[in-house]
């Protein structure tokens, strides 16, 4: 590893010769049983891999992507699922300096991992608290474009029940696809009005529609909130 500005060689990796034998034990490290002795903590385990995997650097290129993957393997597989939700990349591109500065600690300190590990869990932290500010600004708009489907009379002169039932549950479940014959007995209606419904939406922009088969499938664009704002303006 070389910094980039004056050429000074930051990092040597093991040998060519050592990585067999050092993945080995890294893989054994990483299927290794949670009761085994001595005991460690599941997150201090995914950050160790992610650690060992930029220490070793076993790959000509991609082994910061192949870290990262093994860290959410890791912690994901001993049930911590909340992480899924979390990008620790987004955190460490922030503070890259403070990330390269943890790795170089650790070595420099007789290979003390501690430097590195703190550094991590800071990160998973501020991911975890970057998560709840996004559920949480996500929620207030999903709350906002409700109360402007219910108060818009523009709006509620353009769609009916079922519609708008449609498009509250849209906003909510955005991957979700809709089908006629679904819609149709969601709302027991026949299958020309539930076709209807759902060709009307399409129409305003507001549903996707695609073709599987011999059927139609809609889904929500992505920008279905600022769409339905737009129409509550006409």
């Amino acid at each position: 590893m070389v910094n980039p500005r004056d050429g000074t060689i930051l990092h040597e990796p093991p040998t060519h010769a050592e990585l067999p034998q050092r993945l080995q034990r890294l893989c054994d490290f990483a299927n290794a049983d949670e009761n085994a002795s001595p005991f460690v903590h599941p997150v201090l385990r995914a950050i160790l891999l992610h650690f060992m995997i930029g220490y070793d650097h076993p790959f000509v290129d991609g082994n910061g992507r192949t870290a990262r993957a093994l860290f959410y393997w890791s912690i994901a597989r001993s049930g911590y699922w909340l992480m899924e939700y979390t990008s620790i990349s987004h955190i460490i591109r922030r503070a890259p300096a403070k990330y390269l500065r943890a790795y170089l600690y650790s070595e420099s300190d007789n290979n003390d991992s501690t430097y590195f590990l703190l550094h991590q869990l800071t990160t998973i932290r501020q991911a975890i608290a970057a998560l709840h500010e996004y559920l949480d600004r996500k929620s207030r708009e999903q709350k906002e474009t409700e109360k402007l489907l219910a108060a818009s009379v523009s709006l509620r002169s353009r769609f009916n029940h079922r519609q708008t039932a449609l498009l509250n549950h849209a906003l909510r479940n955005s991957d979700t696809e809709y089908r006629v014959d679904a819609h149709q007995r969601s709302h027991n209606v026949v299958y020309q009005t539930a076709r209807s419904d759902l060709l009307s939406l399409h129409e305003l922009g507001l549903l996707i529609k695609t073709k599987q088969g011999n059927a139609y499938v809609f889904y929500a664009p992505e920008n279905l909130r600022e769409l339905l704002a737009e129409l509550a303006k006409e």
